[in-house]
């Protein structure tokens, strides 16, 4: 079974996420945006064998402790190939103009779109959905999808940003994620949790 706890970090309060089997306790850490100390403790706490560091995408807020948690853990990032050259540049990950510049280690493998990614006796799904950044992508498993910062309650990402695309974000969201089954919890990179189904009839920018 698919157990999820959400941690909302700083700077810039964006959604960390630990999701584990819970038959074994292997784990995955989901955006790791800062606080990378109290991530640690947290897996410490309930026991977990963290297995892999997935990006949803490669803004400084999703990535800034990427290292830490690397050099603590031992274990690969992974990232779209897309997104990737942002790790390593606080430019272009966008943290340097937001005033706390962030490098991460480069990824060590890639987030292909139609693969899994496996992780104790489960496995995300893959869904590419591009336009808040190029290589935006979308885990989904056992009924929930982490989102980043492509679909939220009532709302959706922002596509002002360089490389931002609203026509790629507005597609990949009712291509890739409105296909799913309502009842899908949506963990979003930002803010509350939602639904499929809720946003299906109630996102402004959607309906």
């Amino acid at each position: 079974m698919l157990k999820v706890l959400k941690m909302p970090v700083e700077p810039l309060g964006s959604n960390c996420y630990l999701a584990w089997d819970s038959a074994n306790n292997q784990a995955v850490i989901i955006d790791p945006g800062g606080e990378g100390e109290r991530i640690v403790a947290t897996v410490e706490k309930h026991g977990l064998e963290v297995q892999l560091i997935l990006n949803t995408h490669g803004h400084g807020d999703h990535i800034a402790a990427n290292g830490m948690l690397k050099k603590r853990f031992g274990v690969p990032i992974l990232i779209h190939e897309a997104d990737a050259p942002m790790l390593t540049d606080p430019l272009r990950n966008m943290s340097a103009i937001y005033g706390f510049p962030v490098t991460s280690p480069p990824c060590d493998g890639f987030l292909v779109p139609g693969e899994k990614i496996a992780f104790g006796r489960l496995a995300f799904h893959v869904l590419h959905t591009p336009g808040h950044s190029p290589g935006g992508v979308s885990l989904y498993s056992g009924g929930c999808v982490f989102t980043g910062d492509v679909l939220f309650f009532g709302s959706v990402g922002r596509y002002d940003l360089p490389e931002g695309d609203e026509t790629l974000l507005i597609r990949g969201i009712r291509e890739q994620l409105l296909t799913l089954p309502e009842e899908t919890q949506v963990y979003p990179g930002h803010g509350q949790n939602t639904t499929i189904g809720m946003e299906k009839r109630c996102n402004p920018f959607l309906v």
